[in-house]
């Protein structure tokens, strides 16, 4: 209680010097007007009095006159002179008491109106200081953010000078462990050339003995039958059918050094691993006429969609930091589960080759895995510093490569659960492929970039006209897809490493730098999503638009996704719809 009187008697004692400090201020200004009308006042109180003085002289004269009237008639031109005298002399004192009274009126005018003026200027002032100080507050703002930004910057300037001190030092590492290796390489292939010459002189020694031992067999079983074909003949024929001959010089060393060379063609079209279809590969494909199923796939935006290897399971993931399982059952996206716990939105899902894990990269800088069976989180991987916008499996389904927007990627063993290698590829990373021993990325600075897992280094480099925000592999993994935010699509020949083919059509509009398009399982069409909701699809033999579906998605389409069976495709947008498309 004594505190509530305590504070009340404050705000009364703050009320009342604020009062005496307003009574203050404004009676300086008055000061001066209220002194003139007080002067004024006290003129007017004296003429009042020289009236009064004025009435009872004059009544005191009359009473005289009326007094000495019959008895000083001699008097009397005196005393009318004296009140003439006095009357004019009180009209020229209320003469001038008027005009003082008017001078005084005016001047109370000019100040009343000057008061009005001043209290416009006081209002104008006020007002001007209100904004100056606002103008103050807005600039202190603009000051701490440009002194933020300037940090920011320096900050960044000095991880830019690391990161450049660094790579010059690991580019002298490189520089010399590859002249080691080129000097290695360089005795090793001169060392096997001489052991291959002195094998194939051996061999072409031991034939020459056996064609004279075969001439002097025969030389005697001519000496005995004669006729026929003559024994030089029948000698001549076994030499040429035994006799090696010495490998060119350089044929080895390219087979070597040039991995997507023509051994890199080997590698890409006839290996044992990408000869075999993966399960669920597809009899015929279906290009895709109808929606058969529009559904509500997330809570917002939806990033990425993807089918499993047998066609059963579709998973999307969006950025309401889940993966969604929709299993198909008679044309409809039925829902089977959700994997949780990723901190942020996914960007990008992927199957494992048996469709037992489900991989996702995330934009809290990890990829995770999970087991389909139990929906049970296995694997986080973390240890990139950026958002991680891909995560793929390689073909032993053990390693997983990771791509992030902090310019590197990293491979991962998922035995050990640790990073394995890390690779600075100099940009941003949207989107990454795999074959048997080559990864190829897509970045930010419009290039996509073929990487040697055994060697760890860029074999070479494909420049494009956008940033490339999507690659995928043909069936066999002999071509390669790229899309790119110039709106063009680019089919690359794996084996002749050269741009095969160009598609593009007139409305097509690539929506975001993540926008992901596919390849039909036989390789044969392309999908892809526009910025204004339409599914595009392109047959790759003609390289024309052959089919454009454009009536159910109301906002740009992220990715798009073809089942293994050729039967169905999927496409998701930044809204939070999913379609199921086919051509049923």
């Amino acid at each position: 209680m004594a505190h509530r009187r305590g504070g009340a008697c404050a705000w009364k004692r703050h009320i009342c010097e604020q009062l005496k400090l307003r009574d203050r201020l404004h009676r300086h200004a008055f000061e001066e007007i209220v002194q003139r009308y007080n002067r004024l006042l006290e003129k007017s109180d004296l003429r009042a009095v020289l009236s009064e003085r004025y009435q009872a002289d004059k009544y005191e004269v009359a009473r005289g006159h009326e007094a000495t009237a019959d008895g000083g008639r001699g008097d009397a031109p005196a005393l009318q002179q004296e009140m003439a005298d006095m009357r004019i002399r009180h009209q020229e004192e209320l003469t001038e008491l008027h005009k003082k009274r008017g001078e005084l009126a005016q001047t109370v005018i000019e100040l009343n109106n000057q008061i009005q003026q001043k209290d416009k200027e006081i209002q104008s002032n006020e007002a001007k200081l209100l904004e100056y100080q606002q103008q103050m507050a807005d600039l202190e703002g603009d000051c701490r953010d440009l002194n933020n930004c300037l940090q920011d910057l320096e900050r960044a300037n000095q991880t830019l000078k690391d990161e450049y001190d660094a790579l010059q030092i690991t580019f002298s590492a490189l520089e010399e462990k590859l002249r080691k290796t080129t000097e290695d390489n360089q005795e090793l292939v001169s060392r096997w050339m001489a052991e291959k010459a002195q094998e194939a002189n051996r061999l072409n020694a031991e034939n020459e003995k056996d064609s004279r031992d075969d001439d002097i067999e025969v030389l005697a079983e001519d000496s005995g039958k004669g006729g026929g074909e003559t024994a030089s003949e029948r000698a001549l024929g076994r030499t040429a059918s035994k006799k090696i001959s010495q490998p060119p010089p350089g044929g080895l060393l390219d087979s070597i050094s040039n991995i997507f060379g023509r051994r890199g063609a080997n590698s890409f079209g006839t290996s044992p691993e990408n000869s075999q279809a993966p399960s669920g590969a597809c009899v015929e494909v279906r290009v895709p006429s109808t929606a058969l199923h529009v559904f509500e796939a997330h809570d917002g935006e939806v990033n990425a969609v993807r089918f499993s290897p047998g066609s059963r399971l579709l998973a999307t993931g969006g950025m309401d930091r889940r993966v969604k399982l929709w299993e198909l059952v008679s044309g409809r996206c039925e829902p089977k589960g959700a994997l949780t716990g990723s901190n942020a939105g996914i960007t990008s899902i992927e199957f494992d080759s048996a469709g037992s894990y489900l991989l996702a990269a995330s934009n809290d800088f990890a990829s995770r895995i999970w087991t389909l069976d139990d929906y049970r989180l296995r694997h986080t991987l973390t240890g990139h510093s950026g958002k991680v916008l891909s995560a793929r499996f390689l073909l032993d389904n053990a390693r997983i490569v990771s791509g992030s927007y902090d310019r590197t990627l990293k491979l991962w063993d998922l035995r050990s659960k640790v990073c394995m290698k890390t690779v600075f590829t100099g940009s941003s990373c949207n989107d990454i492929v795999c074959t048997e021993q080559c990864v190829m990325s897509g970045h930010f600075d419009k290039k996509v970039r073929f990487w040697d897992i055994r060697a760890e280094s860029n074999v070479r480099e494909l420049e494009l006209l956008g940033r490339v925000t999507s690659l995928d592999l043909n069936h066999d993994r002999t071509e390669l897809l790229a899309c790119s935010r110039d709106d063009l699509l680019k089919i690359v020949d794996l084996r002749a490493n050269a741009v095969r083919q160009t598609l593009s059509a007139q409305g097509f509009k690539c929506g975001a730098d993540w926008t992901r398009v596919t390849f039909s399982p036989d390789g044969n069409y392309v999908a892809g999503g526009s910025a204004d909701g339409a599914l595009y699809i392109w047959n790759v033999l003609t390289g024309k638009v052959d089919r454009t579906l454009d009536r159910n998605h109301n906002s740009a389409i992220n990715a798009v996704s073809w089942s293994p069976s050729g039967a169905y495709v999927s496409s998701v947008e930044k809204g939070s719809k999913a379609i199921l498309w086919s051509d049923v």
